[in-house]
């Protein structure tokens, strides 16, 4: 009798286990459509292996934390620049780019990071738009004959922002 029940049990684990795996997936891909870049969107939440447990509320904190990580390295790639620059237009605006990532990476994201965790979406939404606009101000920074050698990575971070600030948004309309 031990053996049927067993098989029993493994047979609906087979059946319960991908249904739930399926749900997380289709929350991820519910709450990332209703972003404005969702193939980023999903191709940065599914392989987190939080991400597939997480509520609303969890999948904001995951992209927040992601947006830190990205700006941090980006931070971490400019400082590298700097020592390297090859004229001091270059130079002057990677400069500028570090002293606009520096509170972005230091206090506005820890400080967004931490509101998202006590339900403060409103400003924790203000923070990561204000990190985007920071990412498009590095870039504008460079101009004339100054080519950024950070735009790959400026525009990731302000996409980035742009979905945490979606979700975000979709945490204040109630959904959770």
């Amino acid at each position: 009798m031990k053996a049927p029940n067993f098989l029993l049990l493994l047979l609906l684990l087979s059946v319960i286990v991908p249904v739930i795996i399926q749900c997380d997936d289709n929350l991820i891909n519910q709450i990332c459509r209703r972003t404005p870049f969702r193939d980023l969107c999903i191709a940065t939440l599914e392989p987190n292996t939080n991400s597939s447990s997480s509520d609303v509320k969890g999948l904001a904190s995951i992209m927040a934390n992601i947006v830190l990580g990205n700006a941090s390295d980006t931070l971490n790639y400019i400082e590298g620049l700097i020592k390297q620059a090859p004229d001091p237009q270059q130079e002057r605006a990677l400069a500028n780019c570090a002293e606009l990532y520096i509170p972005v990476v230091r206090y506005e994201l820890p400080q967004a990071i931490d509101a998202l965790s006590k339900g403060h979406f409103g400003f924790a939404n203000y923070c990561i738009a204000d990190a985007g606009k920071q990412a498009d101000a590095c870039e504008k920074g460079f101009s004339g004959s100054a080519k950024s050698p950070l735009s790959d990575r400026n525009n990731l971070v302000k996409s980035l922002c742009g979905i945490a600030v979606a979700i975000i948004n979709l945490l204040a309309k109630g959904l959770s």
